[in-house]
């Protein structure tokens, strides 16, 4: 009797996991059209910061420190190049503020480093510089 039950609550498990609606599942955020291109930036960067720690430990030669971070460099400045002709080819975003809103974003930003946080602060969580 148990094991009957056990089988059947098991098998109502597994058909409830495999039979999921689509309209049940979520819509996909939309993609952004540089992640890509932020992705790849980043690991540049890692990459480069990585070659100056071997170099610095002396695992490199000065010839192939040099190579590789110009090869990088130059990877970089090609994604770069990419993410401003993505940038200039989207549509223009329009700001509607209204000065109260302004305010209240200002207290928000950090002017000294540029953080952004969702409530105003008296210092700031980043650099902790005043906000004022």
């Amino acid at each position: 009797m148990i094991l009957t039950v056990a089988a059947i609550v098991t098998l109502a498990a597994l058909v409830f996991t495999l039979f999921v609606r689509s309209k049940d599942i979520p819509e996909p955020l939309p993609a952004s059209p540089t992640a890509h291109l932020e992705d790849r930036k980043q690991a540049i960067y890692d990459n480069l910061r990585d070659l100056q720690f071997e170099y610095r430990l002396g695992k490199l030669s000065d010839a192939d420190y040099s190579q590789t971070k110009q090869a990088l460099q130059r990877e970089l400045a090609g994604v770069l190049k990419q993410m401003e002709e993505v940038a200039g080819s989207l549509p223009a975003r329009k700001d509607n503020i209204t000065p109260a809103e302004r305010k209240v974003l200002a207290g928000n930003l950090c002017p000294h480093c540029g953080a952004r946080f969702t409530q105003a602060l008296r210092f700031c969580g980043e650099c902790g510089k005043a906000m004022s």
